[in-house]
Formats: structure tokens, C-alpha cells, sequence
């Protein structure tokens, strides 16, 4: 599979059953094992699709009843507007906690696999997947089902509008060495068990992709700035002008 991870290709699909009628708004979708093999996918697969459509209020889940199509209008009242410095700093204190708890219960096979990604990334093979399978590990070690779901959202929300995957893909592809120190620190941290220190580590790696997500807007807004004084300069500049009389 390419950096357009396989459950955003069922997120597609759905969303074209969706807009073509095939499950109209107020109806139910039908079970999880149902559409993995209309799909031919796995149900975890399924499920990131449906926290997916859910993040991108296309369909609300009612636990106990299934997974409702919602209405343009239920669509609105539901949406929240966020933007990518917002999903940072909320990933930021959430997987600190997430560090912290995992240090106390993470397995040698889990620290092991953690470190696998570490060579991964250090030998850029599927960056993007590596950095992913890093935090999902840990956020497993944790054994809390709501931590992991509540980190599977914030992840969900990194794709959840245009000007967010512009935003990350502004920093994400840059600084992979300073990436893989910041995740060096983290697992360092985990395999000690020690929960201060993992905490910290994952606060310095977010505290820095903040600051880069500054940087990085910043550097477009004065693009956007020059661009626009080019355009005046070329308007109002005395050699546009005798040319356009000449």
C-alpha cells in the first residue's frame, strides 16, 4: 500500500455509497464483518474507517445499535472546526499521559517491536507507516481501550480536512533525523519503565512539531506576502507601464 494508508480507500468507497443513495441518511450501516468482506479487508481495517467517517461527521456511532448515516443538518450541528496546531497540542497531552502509563506495563515484545520501527525509519523505509506504528504500540501497551480509541480520533483528525494534511505534510516529510532521536528518547524512556522521563520525551517531540507547524506557516505567510507585492510591483512599475504605452 502507498502513504495513502487502505482504510482511507474504504472511507472513500463508503462516502460514495453514501452521496449515491445506497445507504441514505438516517439509515444504518450494515456490521462490521459485512462490509470487511464486501471490501475484502480486515474488520480492524473497518474499524479505522468507520473513526475516520466518524471524525468526518458522515456517521455517528451508537454503541449497542450500530453505525447511523447522519443528515446534512446533524452533520453541521456536530462539526467543530479544527486545525492542525489544535490536533498537535491535543495529541501533545494526551500521548504524554499515554507515555507515562505505557512505561509501567509495556513488554519486552512490545519494546522490541518499537524498536523496529525505530530501523525502519532509520533506513526510510515507510516513514510515514513507522512513525504511526510507533504511537499506536505504545498507546497498546497501556491496556485501556479508551486511551487507544481516543488516540486512533486524534489520528483520524490529522486527515480530517485538506488544510490539515497541508499543514502536516509542511513538517512531517523534514527533520526525519530529529524525529527518530525524539522516538529514540521515548523508547529509551519506555524501556527503563520510567514514567517522568517518558512523559517528557513525548512532550519535547510534539513541542518541537508545534514549533515546526509555526515555522512553516509562518514561512507560507510571507510567501503569500511576496507574492502579492510581486503582483503590485509588476501593476504599478514604470517599465510595465511604458511598455503598455510604447
Amino acid at each position: 500500500m502507498s502513504n495513502r494508508r487502505l482504510f482511507w480507500h474504504i472511507v472513500d468507497q463508503i462516502e460514495v455509497s453514501i452521496n449515491n443513495g445506497e445507504y441514505p441518511a438516517g439509515s444504518r450501516l450494515p456490521p462490521e464483518r459485512e462490509l470487511a468482506e464486501k471490501f475484502k479487508v480486515s474488520r480492524p481495517t473497518i474499524r479505522e474507517a468507520i473513526i475516520a467517517l466518524e471524525v468526518r461527521n458522515k456517521v455517528e456511532v451508537k454503541t449497542g445499535s450500530g453505525v447511523y448515516v447522519l443528515k446534512d443538518k446533524q452533520a453541521a450541528k456536530l462539526k467543530h472546526e479544527v486545525n492542525a496546531f489544535e490536533v498537535t497540542q491535543a495529541r501533545a497531552l494526551f500521548e504524554g499521559e499515554v507515555a507515562a502509563m505505557a512505561a509501567k506495563t509495556i513488554t519486552d515484545a512490545e519494546l522490541e517491536r518499537l524498536e523496529q520501527t525505530l530501523i525502519a525509519m532509520e533506513n526510510n523505509q515507510d516513514v510515514e507507516k513507522a512513525d504511526r506504528e510507533f504511537h499506536y504500540i505504545i498507546v497498546n501497551a497501556t491496556r485501556n481501550a479508551a486511551m487507544i480509541q481516543s488516540v486512533e480520533n486524534l489520528w483520524a483528525l490529522r486527515s480530517s480536512t485538506p488544510e490539515i494534511v497541508q499543514d502536516y505534510n509542511r513538517v512531517c516529510n523534514k527533520d526525519n533525523d530529529k524525529t527518530i532521536a525524539e522516538h529514540r528518547a521515548i523508547y529509551e524512556a519506555l524501556k527503563a519503565h520510567d514514567t517522568v522521563e517518558a512523559r517528557s520525551a513525548m512532550h519535547v517531540h510534539f513541542n518541537r512539531l508545534i514549533n515546526s507547524l509555526f515555522d512553516a506557516t509562518e514561512a507560507s505567510a510571507l510567501e503569500e506576502i511576496k507574492r502579492k507585492n510581486d503582483e503590485i510591483r509588476g501593476k504599478y512599475s514604470l517599465d510595465t507601464i511604458l511598455k503598455s504605452v510604447g
